[in-house]
């Protein structure tokens, strides 16, 4: 257990967003875009402008106009032009924005600019399925990458919960999620991209070609170019998941089998779970919405009956990923798996669904908050790395302490290696 302290770093999310794309070029004067000939639109209109001077954290709005126009480019070509037009007139900044799930501005124009939505762009999407990739715009959805992989019955390897976010965005972040743990985030399954760079310049990259600026790009914030494709590795994709979710009411319990589950790494897939979550529960209102939103509901669980320790219960969850052929192994695999694991006995909540269906999972959340009017709302949340050697500190200090019983919102919990 001491190596694999060395080898664990646990990411607690207490949101669901990816931070967009920006690159900032320069300001003095207000130029004109008419000039440069772009293919794609160009809109100065009001409403369109205040759309995009918030995103989905809804924490910030620029106090005078800022953005003096959105540009939804056609190819290529168009988002060149306008970075062009940036450095040939000194005089405002360029933002690409994805689809604005940043949190705190980030794909707005922090000074006099123009906001670049990349949106589909060239609308394709290329898979090479003898190559196992695929070449996408670097403002496609997830969602609809997935949906053209699968009919060639691949997918791509990491994911983020959330799928309606932009391949550009999340390339620039990271891209996290539970399979984090087995393949790394969505940045190490990248085999090559396209970049326009603050000059303009359209630069092709990978670990063997202008690998500086490829690593850069990667996480990099959208510091050091606009993506606008980006090539992602594949595997054939399952066709079903066994989902299921354990309770634990002691955190160093949970964190030891989490830090188990990831040590399976690298193993075949008969001998490890495919997908390594949690989430911290401190209202027994989310434990019975999450369980009547995809689980079959049963009586109403209550934290106090759990002898949860300091009134916070903690979940682990975890998948089995399966095609129909190997169903019969599926359920002796689980089990296998489930009793080395320390969890409450009587917590095991278990569905199974096709694999598309679990990984578009929140949409069906974000739909009921739709419904609701709850989806528009202020997102603030906080990303952290915590290493191991802190977090029983932290589920001290923070979760039992500053947090308790004091939020509804998502608390979630990925075990990651650092090797990944």
């Amino acid at each position: 257990m001491a190596a694999m302290k060395n080898n664990l770093l646990v990411t607690i999310l207490l949101s669901l967003a990816i931070c967009c794309l920006v690159l900032t070029v320069g300001l003095t004067v207000e130029p004109t875009l008419t000039e440069i000939g772009l293919d794609g639109e160009v809109s100065v209109e009001a409403s369109e402008l205040e759309a995009v001077s918030l995103d989905f954290g809804r924490l910030s709005r620029r106090e005078e106009k800022t953005t003096l126009a959105l540009v939804r480019p056609a190819s290529l070509d168009d988002v060149v032009k306008v970075v062009k037009a940036a450095n040939k007139w000194p005089s405002f900044a360029v933002s690409a924005r994805g689809h604005g799930h940043s949190i705190s501005g980030q794909a707005d124009t922090r000074m006099k600019g123009v906001v670049i939505e990349m949106g589909k762009g060239s609308g394709e999407i290329k898979v090479w399925e003898k190559e196992m990739y695929v070449d996408v715009w670097g403002g496609e959805l997830w969602i609809d990458v997935l949906k053209a992989t699968m009919e060639y019955g691949l997918a791509p390897m990491s994911w983020t919960d959330y799928l309606y976010l932009s391949v550009g965005g999340t390339l620039s972040n990271a891209g996290i999620s539970g399979q984090t743990f087995n393949y790394g985030p969505q940045i190490s399954n990248v085999f090559e991209l396209d970049v326009v760079t603050g000059k303009g310049e359209v630069m092709t990259c990978s670990e063997e070609r202008n690998s500086d600026l490829f690593h850069a790009v990667l996480g990099g914030l959208g510091q050091f170019g606009i993506i606008t494709r980006a090539r992602i590795a594949l595997q054939p994709a399952p066709q079903r998941v066994r989902w299921i979710r354990v309770l634990y009411s002691n955190f160093s319990t949970f964190s030891k089998d989490q830090e188990f589950l990831i040590s399976l790494h690298g193993r075949q897939a008969s001998q490890r779970f495919d997908y390594v979550e949690g989430f911290v529960i401190v209202d027994e209102g989310l434990i019975n919405n999450w369980r009547s939103s995809f689980f079959s509901p049963s009586n109403p669980v209550k934290i106090s009956s759990l002898n949860a320790d300091g009134g916070v219960l903690y979940c682990l969850e975890i998948t089995k990923n399966y095609h129909q052929g190997n169903a019969d192994s599926v359920d002796e695999e689980i089990e296998a798996l489930l009793k080395k694991l320390d969890f409450i006995p009587t917590s095991v909540f278990t569905t199974d669904v096709p694999y598309v269906d679990f990984l578009n999972r929140v949409h069906k959340a974000e739909l009921k908050l739709r419904s609701k009017g709850l989806w528009d709302v202020s997102h603030p949340w906080l990303n952290l790395f915590v290493p191991k050697s802190r977090i029983e500190d932290f589920d001290k200090g923070v979760f039992k302490g500053i947090l308790g019983n004091k939020t509804s919102g998502p608390i979630l919990i990925y075990p990651m290696n650092k090797n990944k």
